[in-house]
């Protein structure tokens, strides 16, 4: 579940025939939501109007919640610099996407079971290890329990990063690069969570089905449920990434989320097997270090909360489908914890039946939505330091760091708005940077999806820059120390999503 340690104890909805009417045809085709007010399924809407606040109070990166019941959306509420009409990257989400692509593969005759091995896939491929992976199957795949050699032992799937997927994408072909992975324990035996089983799931589906899998699931999935604004990067050869990237917009999000609920059907056409469902979103894995169970790529909370399923990926993406209580909840986020703002959710929820009409607290909860949508209130604008001057415009060479930068350029006027170009690969990123505690947003062409920029300085030698992907995982936090009169920069880097504090430095090369 979104929090492990309470659940959220819904009520079922009282009219029988109307929830049976909500069930069939929750969604229409064209993908228009059916809306309820919050007190119309038992919801306190003073309560959603807390968990707002307080998300603007303590400025949590949270980007966008999504609570549906019955088939009814009774929340859509995004917060600045997030909006709906940017696709949000949906990190390990993704993968819960590749298993389904591989039930539908099976379910249209491209691939035999989950029982079929890997190697089948790849015939006449010289494969290293070949003989200890010839009993690998999609299942080994789908379960995390292909027994490769990731360089972890347990990743937490909310970070989700392990030591092959850099290797990987270095290489010349990623799948042969997965394909000779050394096999560390028998396939079946054990849990180790490897973003290269995903992505071989990924090139399965190419190799199966005769197009990719984002091509595939236009065809056989998201078509069928008014979904067409998505995207999702490929490797080299044309192979989605299967562990994650795939963008999409968090009210599609929740439809993907209600077919499950629903068992795999759109009104009157069953998009995805019940069967497959039911397997899929069943434990397979016990015993994942935590105390999650395991499906085909779901994450399981466990027994505490029977047939509760999610989709997880780091910085607070998620899709939650509990089927007894006939609710999806989504979030979206730059790097912060659900746990945080479901507790205003369980807070809501009052009443088995409909409460009374609060046209009064509805009235305020629609405008802390819009308000949500906002910037905040511009800061008054400190004098610059001395040092702003001296460093502006010059370009500063990095050491080696993780983001592979190579250089950054500042530029300070006497402005609410300065400047900042980094240079990473050879491309350049540019964005404006609000110094007024509002966000800037960038309109570099080479960005597919938008940065945000804000900054201040924390003393008369150090500038704090926030660079925030605002559709994206990552918040950037560059505390950025000058010495010597400008000539030299010592950076402390932090990513919001949970890696540790990175230092490196940056010499003036003018």
């Amino acid at each position: 579940m979104a929090t492990r340690k309470c659940a959220l104890s819904l009520a079922l909805w009282i009219a029988a025939l109307a929830v049976a009417a909500a069930e069939s045809h929750s969604v229409d085709v064209a993908g228009t939501w059916p809306v309820a007010t919050p007190e119309e399924v038992g919801v306190d809407s003073s309560a959603l109007v807390e968990m707002i606040e307080f998300a603007r109070e303590q400025k949590t990166p949270v980007h966008s919640v999504q609570l549906v019941r019955h088939g009814r959306l009774v929340l859509d509420a995004y917060f600045h610099p997030y909006n709906d009409r940017i696709r949000h990257d949906v990190a390990s989400v993704t993968k819960s996407i590749t298993s389904t692509l591989i039930g539908l593969a099976i379910a249209k005759g491209h691939v035999r079971d989950v029982n079929q091995p890997i190697l089948s896939f790849f015939p006449g491929r010289d494969v290293t290890f070949a003989a200890q992976k010839s009993k690998l199957t999609l299942e080994h795949l789908l379960t995390m329990q292909s027994g490769f050699d990731c360089g972890v032992e347990m990743n937490n799937p909310r970070i989700n990063v392990d030591t092959r997927l850099d290797e990987m994408r270095r290489s010349a072909n990623w799948i042969q690069y997965a394909l000779d992975m050394p096999i560390a324990v028998e396939p079946g035996t054990r849990f180790r969570y490897c973003n290269a089983n995903c992505h071989l799931l990924s090139a399965i589906i190419t190799r199966a089905t005769g197009t990719n899998a984002l091509g595939f699931a236009r065809r056989e999935w998201f078509e069928p449920l008014g979904i067409r604004d998505v995207a999702w990067p490929a490797d080299p050869h044309g192979n989605n990434y299967g562990w994650g990237d795939l963008q999409i917009h968090p009210r599609d999000m929740a439809k993907l989320g209600q077919l499950f609920l629903q068992r795999g059907r759109w009104g009157e056409r069953q998009v995805i097997p019940e069967r497959w469902i039911e397997t899929a979103t069943r434990p397979h894995v016990e015993q994942t270090g935590g105390n999650d169970q395991y499906g085909y790529l779901w994450w399981i909370p466990g027994p505490q909360y029977p047939g509760v399923f999610e989709a997880i990926g780091r910085g607070g993406q998620r899709i939650t489908v509990w089927p007894a209580k006939k609710l999806v909840l989504v979030y979206t986020g730059g790097g912060f914890n659900p746990d945080d703002l479901t507790k205003f959710i369980l807070k809501s929820l009052k009443s088995d039946n409909p409460l009374p009409a609060n046209p009064e607290m509805a009235a305020r909860l629609r405008d802390r939505l819009d308000a949500a949508r906002q910037p905040h209130a511009p800061q008054s604008l400190p004098k610059l330091p001395e040092i702003a001057v001296r460093v502006s415009s010059k370009t500063y060479a990095f050491s080696a760091n993780s983001l592979d930068l190579g250089e950054l350029v500042l530029r300070f006027d006497k402005s609410a708005e300065a400047k900042v170009r980094f240079k990473r690969l050879g491309q350049e990123l540019r964005c404006p940077i609000g110094l007024d505690g509002v966000e800037r947003f960038s309109t570099d062409t080479l960005v597919e999806l938008p940065f945000a920029c804000k900054g201040q300085w924390l003393s008369t030698d150090t500038f704090l820059l926030e660079l925030d992907r605002v559709a994206g995982v990552s918040c950037y936090r560059f505390r950025l120390t000058f010495g010597k009169g400008g000539k030299t920069l010592s950076v402390a880097l932090n990513e919001r999503t949970g890696l540790n504090e990175e230092t490196f430095t940056g010499k003036a090369t003018e």
